[in-house]
């Protein structure tokens, strides 16, 4: 490898980590930006929104980020193909810092009002639109510097820069709010996050200032061989249309749902559903992050050797099959005595069908006011298990507990049903808030004991499982498309298959799990988009290590 191509890899691996870094802080910190930015007042001078309702909003505005990123891969990436990649991501690359930094400097809604939201979710967007063109042109512009059969190595650095994002992200939180203090976190540390952002931007952008244009890139321009509407190119003709679609149903759906179940959805089982603490889940989540990462380039190497589609489509299959014993392992470990609930008490939800419906929410804006799904809502969210029976027409709902039955009335009375059905619960064997068999971390090297080192094992599997299908991922859409058009045409399914497929998959397999009683169900989510892609990969995506992207053009 010369200077000029460590530089660039370089250059485009630690821009696209900060960029990673901006988004993410606002998932960690969705609960108490939600409390800063939606607690708007009316005007009585009460609040308009309840805790909840809040965390409900802030939430659906950290996943607008995700919603907008495949149009942010339509704007950058033709950009990206006409003017040039190098211009096109200093340019997201300030749109992402800037907005970052400008959500640390943003009043809350105690000082602006209804307007604090509304900037905040604009601020999102613009996110989610500057990421939707960073990886395409971080991608395309390190594989069209790299030398036939050595681009899984070279993109594989671009593969470890969300993960080393994440993880950069959690450490900076956890440092402040280690040196400050919750409450003064809470009240203004969380703004230091997102301010020290504007350091990790100038350090990108003078890196970036010192690259060429890609080889490949300017050797089109040179020939007078590029498209000039490379979107209708990329996606109005059906030759690329349908490897497009490919690429999306044959390797980055089942890409982005195993990536974020091994690293999103992991953390989000244990604190929602475990009650593991949030600082002992993220430092679980950091440590197999940080024994992990090195696989993406090891997987990156052995696809420039044995191909990318082996590897991809392997990760997917191995995931679909081991993840509920692998979940199974974490419940067992982290908090044994909900595991021995699970298997010992038996609660029932015993009503009326007619008051039973779909408790499918995905987006965590719905109220029920029928007394069976209230009670079935408040089980799921305790990570109780149960089942829901049958019972005559016109019948009171009741909850019942090794056979206790608790009468369940939704509304005034319901707190002091939960609490009845709560004490029934602890009696029959489910724990306490703050158990202490639940896995805790005294400080950040807490990790040889044997629950701790067991519970980052498993984890480091399921990283594991992320770098087989993540790491090869670049090189895999890179070759697919010729030049002209290879900004647009690769960024597009990726940002579906992560974005929507993948981005989406925390909310929608709790809701799963939320409408069945089952803590594991929200698992066939992504096992069965990744059995799909494994199929639809199988049949029909070429093997593409040995091509030359130069020259290469669809038949």
């Amino acid at each position: 490898m010369t200077r000029e191509e460590r530089k660039v890899i370089l250059a485009s691996s630690l821009g696209t980590v900060f960029e990673w870094y901006d988004f993410y802080l606002y998932g960690s910190l969705a609960t108490i930006i939600g409390a800063q930015f939606f607690n708007v007042l009316g005007s009585d001078g009460q609040p308009l929104y309840d805790e909840a309702t809040r965390n409900i909003f802030a939430l659906l505005a950290f996943a607008a980020g995700f919603i907008v990123r495949p149009f942010g891969a339509l704007v950058f990436g033709r950009i990206g193909d006409l003017v040039g990649r190098k211009y096109t991501f200093l340019v997201t690359i300030l749109l992402m810092g800037v907005s970052t930094f400008i959500v640390g400097i943003l009043p809350g809604a105690a000082a602006i009002g209804i307007a604090a939201p509304i900037i905040l979710i604009v601020l999102r967007l613009l996110q989610g639109l500057a990421l939707g063109g960073e990886y395409g042109g971080a991608a395309t512009y390190v594989a069209e510097h790299a030398p036939n059969g050595r681009r899984g190595f070279y993109t594989s650095w671009i593969q470890t820069t969300a993960t080393l994002g994440l993880f950069l992200s959690l450490m900076v939180i956890l440092t402040v709010r280690t040196i400050i203090g919750e409450d003064a976190f809470r009240e203004w540390g969380w703004r230091i996050p997102f301010l020290v952002s504007v350091l990790l931007l100038g350090i990108s952008v003078w890196i970036r200032m010192q690259l060429q244009e890609s080889p490949a890139f300017k050797k089109m321009k040179e020939e007078g061989t590029g498209s000039k509407a490379p979107l209708s190119e990329s996606f109005g003709q059906w030759k690329n249309a349908k490897i497009a679609l490919i690429a999306l149903l044959g390797l980055t759906a089942g890409q982005g749902v195993v990536w974020y179940t091994g690293q999103f959805y992991a953390l989000f089982f244990l604190q929602s559903i475990l009650k593991v603490d949030g600082y002992t889940a993220n430092l679980l989540i950091a440590w197999s992050l940080l024994f992990g990462t090195g696989f993406f380039v090891f997987f990156g190497i052995l696809s420039d050797r044995i191909g990318r589609k082996p590897i991809i489509l392997g990760g997917c299959l191995i995931a679909a099959v081991s993840y509920f014993t692998l979940f199974q392992q974490i419940t067992t470990l982290a908090n044994p005595a909900l595991e021995r609930a699970i298997e010992t008490v038996k609660v029932e939800v015993v009503a009326d069908p007619a008051e039973c419906g779909s408790l499918f929410n995905p987006v965590g804006t719905r109220k029920y006011t029928a007394n069976c799904d209230v009670a079935r809502d408040f089980l799921s969210k305790s990570s109780v298990r149960y089942v829901t029976v049958p019972a005559p027409a016109g019948s009171q709902t009741e909850i019942r507990v090794n056979g206790q039955a608790i009468p369940y009335v939704a509304g005034p009375s319901t707190a002091e049903t939960n609490k009845s059905v709560t004490a029934a619960l602890h009696g029959a064997g489910y724990p306490k808030a703050g158990d202490a068999s639940i896995v805790k971390m005294a400080h950040p090297f807490d990790i040889f004991r044997a629950q701790t080192a067991g519970i980052i094992g498993v984890l480091f599997v399921l990283v594991l499982f992320v770098t087989m299908v993540y790491g090869p991922i670049a090189a895999a859409l890179v070759e697919l498309f010729p030049t002209r058009i290879r900004y647009s045409s690769m960024s597009l399914p990726y940002h579906i298959g992560n974005g929507w497929f993948g981005g989406l998959l925390p909310a929608t397999a709790f809701a799963m799990v939320a409408a069945t009683g089952d803590i594991y169900y929200g698992l066939w989510y992504p096992i069965v988009i990744a059995v799909m892609t494994f199929v639809i990969g199988l049949l029909f995506v070429p093997e593409t290590k040995d091509r030359d992207i130069e020259t290469y053009e669809h038949a």
